[in-house]
């Protein structure tokens, strides 16, 4: 049952992977999330259906749009090269972005109905009592819809360790850049006589999502004993 180096790897680059991909997706979503539970503006059922839109569309689709947006070949992918030298395909960073936009929507989701949760009243209070808009979301806002961030980025970190069509469609398959566990799981398939390493990773895989699932739930009831609610 002890994992090959090469499964080794595959495990440490979805781990980093999954770990970049919603540390830098967070912010944008409780942006969003923000957005979406106390503004009113005009198209906004058009934005939540489009922050939404991972939720429904094959994987495949959201790789395939992010190849023709951030391909080397492309506009904004041409740009970040001849500007930045960054290249995202075929590159681990690009199989970040691909696992972040794909369970961006689980973030924002949960962070809005822990939003939504929250008595309005509670940050008025602290804004007639003179504190600043900024200060009462830091000093109540924030803290109370800890539990709703920390269960959407879990749940966003297990689903992006899961992510295989993005990844595979927008940064190929490369073992040791962007050979991650399903990746990996898919060419032990292909392979005659791999069998046994399939199963191997595929149980790994059960093992960490169900691990991630029960750590969310877990990490969301302790926050809310530990803000009182």
């Amino acid at each position: 049952m002890l994992l090959t180096p090469a499964e080794g790897e595959a495990l440490l680059l979805s781990l980093r992977i999954s770990s970049v991909a919603v540390a830098g997706s967070l912010p944008m979503a409780l942006a969003c999330a923000l957005l979406l539970a106390h503004r009113r503006f005009p198209g906004k059922l058009l934005f939540d259906g489009l922050v939404h839109l991972p939720l429904v569309l094959p994987p495949v689709v959201m790789g395939y749009l992010l190849l023709i947006t951030l391909g080397t070949r492309a506009p904004v992918g041409a740009w970040l090269l001849d500007t930045f030298g960054i290249r995202l395909v075929f590159n681990w960073t690009g199989a970040a972005v691909a696992a972040g936009v794909v369970t961006f929507p689980f973030q924002v989701r949960a962070m809005r109905l822990a939003l939504e949760s929250i008595d309005p009243a509670l940050p008025s209070a602290a804004r007639s009592l003179g504190a600043s808009r900024f200060d009462a979301f830091v000093t109540i806002t924030l803290p109370l819809m800890l539990p709703g961030i920390v269960a959407g980025a879990i749940t966003a970190f297990a689903a992006s360790l899961g992510e295989f069509g993005a990844i595979i469609t927008f940064v190929s398959n490369v073992p040791g850049e962007t050979q991650t566990l399903p990746l990996a799981i898919y060419s032990a398939i292909q392979t005659p006589g791999n069998e046994a390493a399939a199963a191997r990773l595929a149980a790994l895989s059960i093992g960490l999502a169900l691990a991630g699932l029960v750590l969310s739930e877990v990490a969301g009831r302790r926050a809310q004993r530990l803000i009182g609610r």
